[in-house]
């Protein structure tokens, strides 16, 4: 009976280890955390003890890509299930980023100085950053289609946060190879304003600043929808036409697009809010003329800053009754000292904002005492 029991005993030692190593080394211990992600299809990221696991996805139109990225903490422990993903020691102590919508994320979670690299340094607009880049603390690391990999590689950042407009994407899959640890980041094939603006919790994931991207979206998601209540008072409902001529062809949104929503939340009839899909529409100028002659606003792409610019570059203009009432604004003309738009850095981070320059720009009697930030009546 003592050997029995011994055996009973020396079995169930052996079970416990056995059992208590496989948990350790292979099943991912339970959730403590998960970051809820509500407005963003591109992301997901789930918390556990000693590391989080970062799934990307949605990364362009009709992307089949899928990445996982492993985010582990330095005493972390991570299952050997999940080695074979790229595993990243955070919080990141530096990074170098592709995209001028990735720096507001850096700045709004004081994280700017963490920036070791970028490609074009003139795109960039925000003062925090632009300081840094004058101090020699940001390199210049060529250009979106011709990262310069040999300044990469010298600079061994901890991540290289990337994107991809297709499949295609030679010179990081060459990173990845040599050593760099590349994540994907999809932030503008995201479909709704709000959506862009959630990806500021992929940064807080990486720099370990997690509640305080929550709060920051929290924030914003809120504001973002008090805005939408006020537009419920609104006294009319204006029509709306955007864009305007390049080369030969007049481009402005389609319905689905980030700026389609912006427009129609904002309580504007924007006049191609039928249009299917997330791009842009290419069409002659008779085909605007037909449609928008009588619009209200005009929302223009950014390329003038006077009405008389756009009067010279097109005479055929004037034909509208949105110039002709001086009702045509444009979002372009706050810009960074080397001549980057912050509109295309801000807004995507901002939609809050923008929301509100639209309201401000579509209902003036909305939102008393209230300044846009980006848009501005040409004159």
């Amino acid at each position: 009976m003592k050997s029995f029991f011994s055996f009973l005993y020396s079995f169930l030692v052996v079970l416990l280890f056995t059992s208590c190593k496989q948990t350790d080394s292979n099943i991912p211990l339970p959730t403590i955390l998960k970051n809820e992600v509500t407005h963003a299809k591109g992301f997901s990221l789930v918390n556990y003890e000693g590391y989080s696991v970062l799934h990307v996805s949605n990364l362009w139109p009709e992307s089949k890509e899928e990445f996982t990225y492993v985010l582990k903490e330095k005493s972390g422990k991570v299952p050997d299930s999940l080695l074979q993903y790229t595993n990243i020691i955070v919080p990141i102590q530096n990074i170098i980023v592709t995209s001028t919508t990735h720096i507001p994320s850096l700045q709004m979670l004081d994280s700017s100085s963490k920036l070791i690299g970028f490609p074009n340094l003139d795109f960039v607009s925000t003062e925090e950053v632009r300081t840094l880049i004058e101090e020699g603390k940001v390199k210049e690391v060529g250009n979106k289609d011709a990262l310069n990999t040999e300044v990469i590689l010298a600079l061994q950042p901890d991540i290289l946060v990337g994107y991809g407009i297709d499949n295609n994407n030679k010179t990081l899959d060459n990173l990845a190879q040599n050593g760099i640890k590349v994540l994907y980041n999809g932030d503008w094939n995201e479909a709704t304003p709000l959506g862009k603006a959630e990806w500021i919790k992929f940064f807080g994931a990486l720099l370990g600043k997690q509640k305080e991207a929550n709060e920051i979206f929290y924030k914003i998601e809120q504001d973002y929808h008090n805005t939408l209540s006020m537009v419920k008072n609104a006294l009319a409902i204006p029509t709306v036409m955007a864009g305007d001529m390049f080369q030969d062809k007049w481009y402005l949104p389609k319905g689905d697009s980030w700026g389609s929503i912006l427009l129609n939340n904002a309580g504007g009839d924007y006049l191609w809010k039928q249009t299917s899909g997330s791009g842009s529409l290419s069409l002659s100028f008779e085909t605007v003329l037909d449609k928008a002659i009588n619009a209200d606003v005009w929302i223009t792409s950014g390329q003038y800053s006077t009405l008389a610019e756009m009067e010279k570059a097109n005479s055929h203009y004037t034909k509208f009754k949105a110039f002709q009432n001086k009702e045509v604004y444009t979002f372009c003309n706050k810009k960074g000292k080397t001549g980057g738009v912050l509109y295309y850095e801000l807004a995507p981070n901002r939609p809050d904002m923008v929301l509100k320059d639209i309201v401000k720009t579509l209902h003036p009697e909305l939102l008393v005492g209230y300044e846009p930030f980006f848009f501005e009546k040409l004159k």
